[in-house]
């Protein structure tokens, strides 16, 4: 029996790569690295968790999700970290999913951090070399879901960087996938389990209120960072522009999530940025950002100490 699983397990790694080469020939909308880890887990079959690391990658990285060509050097960075804490039975699976996506800067070799989410609401049935199959109008499998709603989440915010509003053609595919998951047994879809959770990423996003946020997204990253290799000033001025219709959306949302994750992703890079301006330029960004940020007031104190870093 042990002999059979290896040379199933073989055979569908192989299948996987071909496939993978294939992708990259017509390449997809995503760049996705994706890690399986379990070690809390003990005394089981570990193959299942490399097993189960390869078709999430492949699932990812293979599925057409937009309509658009991308070329290889188009394809957006994320990666996907799942943390195995509970294993329940032989083929049910409880623990988190860390997603993240990445920006490139234009002119430069950098990366900008864009999405940056620890979800602890991840509960799933797996059964070994079983396909992961993505069927919008027959939704059964929640890891299907859930993965399937970030690939929507991570390209819709891809998408708000380069043009105003971009995403929301992404965000509605999202938004169907939690309306379908409302009668699903596991958590993380319903708006009464938690303040944050899928929930309420997708319908802070696509709120009017929040229309201030994504209009931000653009604006940081098209008119800020992409000119701050050749014009720095001025990509630092339109990003202190963007970041100042934040504190519209806080007031009238206090607990919006959206922004909470907006200030995970950005802060550090925030204060990087800042560290470079003129006096009156780092106080008003320290104004904003505490006001947006209040957990994070101290680390945003520091732009008025600290030199030219970005």
């Amino acid at each position: 029996m042990k002999t059979r699983s290896i040379i199933y397990r073989t055979a569908l790694l192989l299948l996987l790569a071909i496939s993978g080469f294939c992708n990259k020939v017509g390449a997809q909308e995503l760049r996705c690295m994706v890690q399986v880890v379990a070690p809390g887990v003990q005394g089981t079959n570990r193959g299942v968790f490399e097993t189960l690391q390869t078709a999430i990658m492949e699932f990812m990285n293979g599925q057409r999700w937009t309509e658009h060509q991308y070329a290889p050097a188009e394809r957006i960075d994320c990666s996907i970290l799942i943390n195995i804490r509970e294993m329940i039975g032989s083929d049910e699976f409880k623990g988190t999913i860390q997603v993240q996506s990445r920006r490139p800067i234009y002119n430069t070799s950098f990366n900008s951090p864009v999405l940056n989410y620890l979800d602890q609401s991840l509960h799933f049935r797996y059964v070994e070399f079983e396909p992961l199959v993505f069927n919008p109008t027959n939704l059964e499998s929640n890891l299907v879901a859930i993965l399937a709603y970030y690939a929507y989440v991570i390209i819709g915010y891809d998408y708000d960087t380069f043009s105003p509003m971009g995403g929301t053609p992404y965000f509605r595919e999202a938004e169907k996938i939690v309306s379908t998951a409302q009668s699903f047994r596991e958590a993380g879809w319903k708006s009464f389990e938690s303040p944050r959770n899928r929930y309420w990423l997708i319908e802070n996003l696509l709120n009017e209120y929040h229309t201030p946020l994504r209009n931000c997204y653009y604006q940081y990253h098209r008119r800020g960072l992409d000119r701050m290799s050749e014009k720095p000033e001025e990509g630092r001025s339109n990003i202190l522009s963007a970041i100042e219709q934040l504190p519209r959306v806080t007031r009238q949302r206090p607990n919006s999530f959206a922004m909470v994750l907006f200030a995970t992703a950005k802060s550090d890079e925030l204060v990087s940025i800042f560290s470079g301006g003129q006096m009156m330029e780092k106080s008003r960004a320290v104004e904003i950002l505490t006001e947006i940020d209040p957990s994070n007031s101290d680390k945003y104190q520091k732009i008025k100490e600290e030199g030219n870093r970005f």
